[in-house]
């Protein structure tokens, strides 16, 4: 486990990574927390940062004045080219940021509108972006290719726009939950809606969670696990909810059904404005983004687990069940999702309220860095389990292992199965 170099205060006195439970608990509760020889100036250094966020939507309306300018066609893939490449070699350039906001100044961050402003914009940026693609994708200007490498685009800004999704919809106020299923129509993934907030957060580090990767488990075997386990889950715990409330699934407070209708609404109008022969990009940048979210989710959790109390209850969750990265360029674009821990921690936490903490374990780079290992196995577990093992001390049983191989991982670090 790594740090960034920057102790914590809790109360007034210095806390290791080897505190007991009961106080990461506390570290994580709220309680006094701040970098050691943080500044007390502005409440957020980063604040005039955040509307640089706003780059990834963005990013759908720059391929044609990209290509045009240039007459270079490689910028139809301007969307992979940022997220895998740029953005990676500029967190590798400006490092890390390790400072936390002050716990004084927490509700000042919290109801400062300016920062729901740069998730609220996000929307609307989208949304031409995904107008201006189906133009250009109904037209003859463009060779197979370059619509191919547009869908793309479309489909990493799609991604993001879930992770969008994402902040809005821990929100308790019901425009920014509306908002939510609105940004997750373009991926055609409104039941995240559901399952990430009921499901994952209540299951997450165990083996009952679809979206946490064991250890042994790659990529390609996690994606499928994890798309068709969080749409069963979303179903079922919708149908419970409304079967409590007494109404049946066909209702309209059916929130899975009200954000699939909107995507049908947006597909819908798309195809009757510009035509059939959009919908192969429209779906192809669907898959594209949600494969991107999984990615993430695969990333996040890798072969963390929770320990069971003697009742066979899991432990609640702490912050030693998320990977983090405190890489200042990605998390400027994502919000402070790398900052996971303290999200999962206290889910009602803004994104500019969220914490770094010693005792999370940390990744080697930036999540979207993370990604390009992700694709290929043998250079992800190369690079994580080993990492795993540390986390746990060097026992590798207390980790989150794909039930398969878990007789032949064991086996390979010494453990009788």
């Amino acid at each position: 486990m790594t740090s960034f170099g920057a102790e914590l205060l809790c109360n007034g006195r210095k806390v290791c990574m080897y505190c007991h439970a009961s106080e990461l608990g506390y570290l994580f509760s709220g309680a006094n927390v701040q970098t050691v020889g943080k500044p007390a100036g502005s409440p957020d250094p980063k604040r005039h940062l955040w509307v640089l966020g706003l780059i990834a939507p963005a990013i759908a309306l720059l391929p044609s004045q990209l290509v045009l300018r240039t007459g270079a066609p490689v910028f139809w893939w301007i969307g992979p080219i940022i997220v895998l490449i740029v953005i990676p070699v500029l967190d590798w350039v400006v490092g890390v940021d390790g400072t936390n906001p002050r716990d004084e100044d927490y509700e000042l961050l919290s109801n400062d509108r300016y920062y729901r402003w740069c998730t609220y914009l996000f929307l609307p940026v989208q949304l031409v972006g995904l107008v201006i693609a189906a133009v250009m994708w109904s037209g003859d200007e463009l060779a197979v290719v370059d619509k191919l490498g547009l869908a793309a685009t479309l489909g990493f800004v799609s991604g993001i726009g879930i992770n969008a999704a994402h902040e809005l919809g821990h929100r308790v106020e019901h425009l920014e939950r509306w908002l939510a299923k609105i940004s997750l129509a373009q991926s055609g993934y409104g039941h995240f809606f559901v399952e990430h907030n009921r499901g994952h957060h209540a299951r997450v580090a165990t083996p009952e969670d679809p979206a946490s990767a064991r250890m042994g488990e790659s990529l390609w075997e996690f994606l499928p696990r994890s798309v068709s386990g969080g749409y069963r889950s979303a179903i079922r715990l919708e149908r419970e909810r409304l079967t409590r409330k007494g109404k049946r699934w066909f209702s309209l407070d059916n929130q899975v059904l009200q954000a699939w209708a909107m995507s049908v609404v947006l597909f819908g109008t798309l195809l009757a404005v510009f035509g059939w022969h959009v919908l192969p990009y429209l779906a192809l940048q669907a898959v594209i983004g949600v494969v991107l979210l999984e990615t993430v989710n695969y990333i996040e959790h890798y072969g963390l687990l929770r320990a069971r109390r003697p009742n066979g209850l899991y432990v609640r969750c702490s912050p030693r069940d998320s990977w983090n990265s405190d890489h200042l360029v990605t998390n400027i674009f994502l919000f402070h999702l790398q900052r996971h821990s303290d999200h999962h921690a206290n889910p009602g936490r803004r994104y500019q309220t969220l914490r770094s903490s010693m005792q999370a374990p940390q990744l080697p780079a930036g999540y979207l860095s993370m990604i390009a290992f992700a694709a290929i196995p043998p250079l992800w577990r190369h690079i994580m389990d080993h990492r795993v093992l540390a986390h746990y001390g060097g026992d590798i049983t207390l980790a989150n292992i794909q039930p398969r191989k878990r007789r032949r991982i064991l086996m390979s670090y010494g453990v009788t199965a």
